[in-house]
């Protein structure tokens, strides 16, 4: 029935109707019995908080606080739109969300899966540049007349805490907590204590002092409580650690001076990468830290906006490596994460750095720092990539290894900012996303067969055998 039949046979106006239908009004008794009439059901059918059996899907949602906790605010998205796509055509949406459900069991996803990936979308949305961040972390530096020369003191940071918000800092104060060691430190709320692992260097210590204040000085209240997010309770939770870490990298790179460091870097005729790891040591940084802070900066003050980040571990002794931090700036680029256990490229310097990285140990030579560059291009398109990898031992344990790599797109913009691009120095490799989907014959590196190139070529014969019963041409 249109609104008009309905609102003729009940006698009710079509905009009221509209509104129920919406959810912004509840018809009374008398409404709804005119309604049930016209409709041919009962009254309690219409009032029931029960849905029929193909819609358990749908109440399963609706039940959850699921779509409350969804960040829609932060992409644009009003959640009643979302109510009322579900109401237009709830049997559809229910045999979607039965789909996405499926989906999530068979791959083992859980909430905190969905916030970290909305993370990443929102970061990506604005190119991992916040200038709000920026602007906040020059103000503090002013109001607390933090020194100009790089890098900071921990000890000034933790002043700053104990002086100004109350903080009681207990170095080692994770030592006596056996499951907590691979935490780098714990804030107890109800005391105000920062408890910190006494395996930290003095960088590690600077930028924890740096998150926590950063809490304190953006009055951020939903947060984690340990350093690394164990799981995630909720997407502002997960978006309050991130701009956190954010604030922490923006008062310890500053931007004004990085920017024109990483200008000068990239105007150098050749590519050396002891002068690569000389600026991320100008500053002190870790290479997540570094490697963070070129996301902030290459979209934005150098026009390279084609950017991909990845961080892998590797278990040397089971030979495994797994993605564990990825991040698309533009697109989604080549080099990504998979979550179907095949076997990443080994050709790919994220993943080859960490093997001769892993040769060198078991050879008793003491490595702390690789790096490489690379030109990656992928077989069977024309993606090509420029990628710098850093390598090194102990995260978080001395039996893991881990690489973070930045790669950015060959295109004209690349080639006009960055001089070195054209040093033969350079390795340039031919590279695919795994062994399993990779029809490459003469692969050394290879370690494991292609079966996903296997299985549609077997696809493609049985096609073409079909066509040729039905006297058509086979496809190439």
């Amino acid at each position: 029935m249109s609104f008009a039949d309905l609102a003729l046979a009940s006698g009710l106006s079509v905009s009221y109707l509209n509104e129920i239908e919406k959810g912004k009004k509840y018809p009374k008794e008398d409404k709804l019995q005119a309604l049930a009439a016209v409709l041919d059901v009962s009254y309690s059918e219409l009032t029931s908080l029960t849905l029929q059996k193909n819609l358990a899907p749908v109440t399963e949602l609706l039940e959850s606080n699921f779509l409350n906790d969804l960040p829609l605010d932060v992409f644009g998205i009003e959640l009643s739109k979302v109510v009322e796509i579900i109401a237009n055509a709830p049997a559809r949406v229910g045999a979607f969300i039965s789909t996405l459900l499926e989906i999530s069991r068979n791959y083992a996803l859980r909430e905190e899966n969905f916030y970290f990936g909305a993370l990443r979308s929102y970061l990506e949305l604005h190119n991992n540049y916040f200038e709000d961040l920026e602007d906040g972390a020059v103000a503090f530096c002013t109001q607390y007349a933090l020194p100009v020369e790089r890098p900071l003191n921990p000890e000034t940071l933790r002043r700053l805490l104990e002086s100004e918000y109350g903080y009681t800092v207990v170095e080692g104060g994770l030592d006596d907590y056996p499951e907590l060691h691979n935490l780098r430190s714990v804030f107890v709320p109800s005391r105000k204590t920062l408890l910190l692992n006494s395996q930290l260097n003095s960088t590690q210590r600077t930028f924890q002092f740096g998150k926590e204040l950063a809490f304190n000085y953006l009055k951020i209240n939903e947060r984690a409580v340990t350093s690394s997010l164990l799981r995630g309770r909720s997407f502002e939770e997960v978006l309050n650690h991130a701009r956190a870490t954010y604030f922490s990298d923006a008062l310890l790179l500053p931007l004004a001076p990085f920017v024109s460091d990483v200008g000068q870097f990239l105007q150098n005729e050749k590519w050396e990468g002891q002068a690569f790891l000389s600026l991320m040591n100008r500053y002190a940084a870790t290479p997540e830290m570094f490697y963070h802070r070129l996301t902030n900066i290459l979209p934005r003050f150098f026009g390279l906006e084609k950017i991909f980040f990845l961080r892998f571990l590797h278990d040397p002794i089971a030979d495994r490596y797994e993605i564990d931090r990825e991040l698309h700036l533009s697109h989604r680029h080549r080099p990504h994460g998979n979550g179907l256990s095949e076997h990443y490229c080994r050709r790919w310097v994220s993943v080859s750095l960490l093997g001769d990285l892993k040769q060198m140990q078991a050879e008793g030579k003491s490595v702390d720092t690789m790096v490489r560059a690379q030109i990656s291009r992928y077989i069977g398109g024309e993606d090509a990539y420029f990628c710098i990898t850093i390598a090194r031992s102990g995260y978080p344990q001395p039996n893991r290894n881990v690489s973070v790599t930045i790669g950015i797109r060959m295109d004209e913009a690349l080639r006009k900012k960055v001089r070195f691009l054209r040093d033969p120095a350079i390795q340039s490799r031919a590279v695919n996303t795994t062994c399993e989907r990779c029809a490459l014959s003469d692969c050394a590196e290879r370690a494991a067969p292609p079966l996903v190139v296997e299985k549609r070529a077997q696809f493609q014969r049985i096609q073409n055998r079909l066509l040729e019963l039905d006297g058509k041409a086979p496809v190439e």
